[in-house]
C-alpha cells in the first residue's frame, strides 16, 4: 500500500491505492489508462493548490507552456486513399464535362473545322479567250506555262541553288540569289514566271530542296508588236489569274476571262492529296473569243509607215488610223513608238497607251471641212461661191493672217479650202455663226468620245459657243482653240466619205465560244450629219487639195482619186500654256483623207507630234498617207478609179493664176502648209485666251 501526501494547506483529498488493485499493465511496469487519469488529476489539483498559496522568496511558480495545436498524422494510408479518390473523381468530372461540350454541344462546329483543315480549295483558272483579226489570224492566246518558286527557309545554300537555276530560267545567278536571300523568313517567293513547260520539267529533275514548280497560264501575242496598242496586254491579278490591263484585253476582260473552276480535295498534314478521300471539282468555263475588225497585214504596214515617218521627220511620236467609212470598222490603229506586249516590263510607259484615242491635239486646218460643211448644208455657199480674201483681218482685237503674205485674193470657196486660207475660212464661218458652227462640230462627233468604248478614250475639248470670245470664234474655225483625237477627226472625214452619214467606230466584229460559232456584234445605226449633196460637193472640193494647186500633191495615189486635207497646227507648250516656248514653236502635222474619192473604201488619218524636220502636213504626213493608202487599196482589192476627178475653179473668173494670186509655191507639195513666221492671236487648247508670246496667225494648213 502506498500513499501520496499532499501539502497540508491543500484541499485535496488523500487518495489511497492498494497494490492489489493494480492491473496487469501496472504490474508489468506499463502505465495504465487509470494511471494517466490519476496523474492528470493530481497535476490539476497541484495547480489549484499552488494558486492559493504564496511562494517564499523570489521564486515564482513554474507554469507549463501552452500546448500547440494537436497535429494529425499524415501517414495514414486510409486518408491518402480518400484524397486520391476525390482528386480522380474531380478529374473525371471535368473530363466528362469537356467531352459533353465537344461531342454534344459543339460537335458540328469542330467537325467543320477539322474538315476545313483537311479540305483544300484550288482555283482552276479558265482558259482566256483568243483574240483574232478579221480573217481569223491569232493576235492573242493563252498557253500552258510554268512558274518557279522557292521557300527560302528550306534552302541551305542559296548560291548553289541560284547557279543551277540560272541557265534554265534565263536569269543572272546574282538576281536569283538576291531573291532567295532577301528575307530568310519568307516561305514563298517567285523566281520566274511564264516559262515553257519543258523548263519546268528540267527544274523538277534537279530535285532542289526548297524549290518548286507550279502550273499556270500565260498570254502570248504571236505577232509581237503588231496591234499592241489596240490589243493591250495582261497582268497577274487576284489569285495569280490573268486579267486585262490595257486595250481590248481590258475593255473585254469579263468576256475573255470566262469563269474559273474550283477543285476541293482532302490532304494530309504535309499537303499531300488523300487518294481515298472524297474530292470534288467544278470545271472552269473557257472565255469567249473575240474577232476584231483589224486586218493584220494593213496593221503591219501602218505601223511600219508611221515608224518611218516619225524617224524621218524627227517627230516625238505619231499615229495612223484606218477606217472603212461605210461600216465604221477600224482596219488599223498604229502608234510610234510602240511596245511588245510579250515583254511589257521593258516597254516605255509612255508607249503603253493608244495615241489614236487618247492623244488630244489642236487639229489646225484639217478641221476647216466643218465650217465648209456647215455653210454648204445651210445653202450659204457653193463650191464656186466667190470669197474675197484680204491680206489680213482683225477679230477681237487680234490680227489673223494666212501662212503666206499676199494681197487681196479673189478665191472661190473651193479655192479657200484648197489653199487652206485661214482668212477665207473665218469669213465663211461667220456666215454660219458661232452657234451654228458649234452645232455642226458636235454633230460630227467632236467634244465627246466616239462611242468606240476604248479604255482611256478622250473626248477632246470644245467649249460651248456661248463662252467663245470673238477671237476664239475665229480661230476655232481653222482648228485652233479646241482639241480632238485622231479617231474623232477620222470619223469626220469618214462621214463625208459616207455621203454625210456618221457611223460609230467599231473594233470588235464578233464574239463566240471556243470552237463555236461567232456571233456578229450589232452595228449602231448611222446618223445623218449633212445631206448627201453637201457631202458630195465637199468631197469634190477636197479632191482639189491633192492637185498641184493644192497643199498635198504628195498624197496622190496613182490610178485612184484621192480626197483629203492637210493640217499644220501650233501645239501648246505645257510649261507656259502658250504656243511659243523656250525652244520655239511646236507643231502637230497631219493629213486626213480617203480613196477612191468616187467610191470611198478607206479613210486614213496620219498625225505627227512635234516633227523637227519638215513640219508641214503636206510634206511630213502626206507621204505616209500615200504609202499606206496604196497598200490598203491593193490589200482590199479595190479597182482603180472609174471616172475622172472633177476640176473646180479655185479663183474667181478673171482672177490671176492660182499660184501667182496666193504668192505660194507648190514645189515639194508645201502649198498652204508653208507657214511663215506667225504673228497673231492663237488661243490655247482650253480656249482661255491668247498667247502674247506667239504673235501672228497659226499656219494655214
Amino acid at each position: 500500500m502506498s500513499s501520496t501526501l499532499l501539502p497540508p494547506g491543500g484541499r485535496t483529498r488523500l487518495r489511497l491505492v492498494t497494490e492489489g488493485t493494480r492491473t496487469g499493465s501496472a504490474r508489468a511496469g506499463r502505465p495504465t489508462r487509470s494511471d494517466h487519469a490519476r496523474s492528470a488529476a493530481a497535476r490539476a489539483a497541484a495547480a489549484r493548490a499552488a494558486t492559493g498559496r504564496r511562494v517564499p522568496g523570489n521564486q515564482r511558480p513554474r507554469r507549463r507552456p501552452p500546448r500547440g495545436p494537436r497535429r494529425r498524422a499524415l501517414a495514414s494510408s486510409r486518408r491518402r486513399l480518400r484524397m486520391g479518390v476525390l482528386v480522380m473523381a474531380l478529374l473525371l468530372l471535368v473530363l466528362a464535362g469537356r467531352l459533353t461540350q465537344l461531342q454534344g454541344f459543339n460537335a458540328a462546329t469542330y467537325a467543320r473545322q477539322a474538315e476545313n483543315q483537311r479540305m483544300q480549295e484550288v482555283t482552276l483558272p479558265a482558259v482566256r479567250g483568243e483574240i483574232t483579226d478579221r480573217h481569223g489570224a491569232t493576235l492573242a492566246q493563252d498557253v500552258d506555262a510554268r512558274s518557279i518558286y522557292a521557300n527560302p527557309s528550306l534552302i541551305g545554300d542559296p548560291a548553289a541553288v541560284a547557279e543551277k537555276l540560272s541557265p534554265l530560267v534565263g536569269q543572272p545567278k546574282d538576281t536569283i540569289e538576291k531573291r532567295i536571300t532577301r528575307d530568310p523568313k519568307l516561305l514563298f517567293v517567285y523566281i520566274a514566271r511564264g516559262l515553257d513547260p519543258a523548263v519546268g520539267a528540267k527544274v523538277k529533275k534537279l530535285e532542289l530542296k526548297g524549290v518548286g514548280v507550279l502550273d499556270e497560264r500565260r498570254r502570248v501575242y504571236p505577232n509581237d508588236t503588231v496591234g499592241a496598242g489596240v490589243i493591250g496586254y495582261t497582268r497577274f491579278g487576284d489569285n495569280d489569274l490573268l486579267v486585262g490591263n490595257g486595250g481590248i484585253e481590258l475593255a473585254y476582260d469579263g468576256v475573255l476571262r470566262g469563269k474559273d473552276g474550283i477543285s476541293r480535295l482532302e490532304t494530309d498534314p504535309a499537303g499531300r492529296e488523300i487518294p481515298s478521300a472524297h474530292n470534288s471539282e467544278k470545271a472552269p468555263v473557257e472565255g469567249s473569243n473575240l474577232r476584231l475588225t483589224l486586218d493584220t497585214d494593213i496593221q503591219w504596214e501602218a505601223q511600219t509607215a508611221i515608224a518611218d515617218a516619225v524617224r524621218e521627220n524627227q517627230a516625238s511620236a505619231g499615229t495612223i488610223v484606218i477606217m472603212n467609212p461605210r461600216t465604221g470598222d477600224i482596219l488599223a490603229m498604229a502608234d510610234s513608238p510602240g511596245f511588245d506586249p510579250n515583254n511589257v516590263g521593258a516597254a516605255n510607259t509612255a508607249a503603253l497607251g493608244n495615241r489614236t484615242t487618247a492623244f488630244a491635239f489642236e487639229p489646225g486646218s484639217v478641221e476647216k471641212v466643218i465650217p465648209m460643211a456647215a455653210a454648204l448644208d445651210r445653202g450659204l455657199i457653193t463650191a464656186t461661191t466667190p470669197v474675197t480674201v484680204p491680206p489680213s483681218i482683225r477679230r477681237g482685237g487680234s490680227p489673223i493672217g494666212d501662212s503666206e503674205t499676199h494681197g487681196t485674193l479673189q478665191l472661190t470657196a473651193a479655192g479657200v479650202l484648197a489653199h487652206s486660207s485661214n482668212i477665207g475660212t473665218v469669213l465663211i464661218s461667220e456666215k454660219v455663226g458661232a452657234a451654228g458652227l458649234e452645232a455642226t462640230m458636235r454633230d460630227f462627233g467632236l467634244g465627246q468620245p466616239t462611242g468606240l468604248g476604248f479604255p482611256g478614250e478622250s473626248g477632246g475639248q470644245l467649249a460651248p459657243s456661248t463662252k467663245w470670245s470673238t477671237s476664239q470664234a475665229a480661230t476655232i474655225a481653222y482648228g485652233q482653240g479646241m482639241s480632238v483625237t485622231a479617231l474623232q477627226m477620222a470619223t469626220v472625214y469618214a462621214t463625208i466619205a459616207n455621203g454625210g452619214v456618221r457611223m460609230t467606230p467599231r473594233l470588235v466584229d464578233a464574239i463566240g465560244p471556243s470552237g463555236g460559232a461567232m456571233v456578229p456584234m450589232p452595228r449602231a445605226p448611222g446618223v445623218r450629219v449633212v445631206s448627201e449633196q453637201t457631202a458630195r460637193t465637199l468631197s469634190d472640193m477636197l479632191e482639189q487639195v491633192i492637185t498641184t494647186n493644192g497643199t498635198a500633191p504628195a498624197a496622190a495615189v496613182p490610178g485612184y482619186r484621192v480626197a483629203g486635207k492637210t493640217g499644220t497646227a501650233y501645239q501648246i507648250v505645257p510649261s507656259c500654256g502658250c504656243y511659243y516656248g523656250k525652244d520655239g514653236f511646236s507643231y502637230v502635222s497631219s493629213f486626213f483623207g480617203y480613196a477612191p474619192a468616187d467610191n470611198p473604201r478607206a479613210v486614213i488619218a496620219v498625225v505627227l507630234d512635234n516633227p523637227k524636220g519638215e513640219h508641214y502636213g503636206g510634206l511630213a504626213a502626206a507621204p505616209a498617207f500615200q504609202k499606206v493608202m496604196t497598200f490598203t487599196l491593193a490589200t482590199l482589192g479595190v479597182p482603180p478609179a472609174g471616172s475622172a476627178a472633177p476640176h473646180l475653179p479655185l479663183t474667181q473668173p478673171g482672177a490671176a493664176d492660182d499660184a501667182e494670186a496666193t504668192g505660194q509655191t507648190t514645189a515639194g507639195g508645201a502649198g498652204g502648209d508653208a507657214a511663215s513666221p506667225p504673228g497673231g492671236s492663237p488661243t490655247d487648247a482650253a480656249g482661255q485666251g491668247t498667247s502674247p508670246a506667239a504673235g501672228g496667225s497659226p499656219p494655214s494648213g
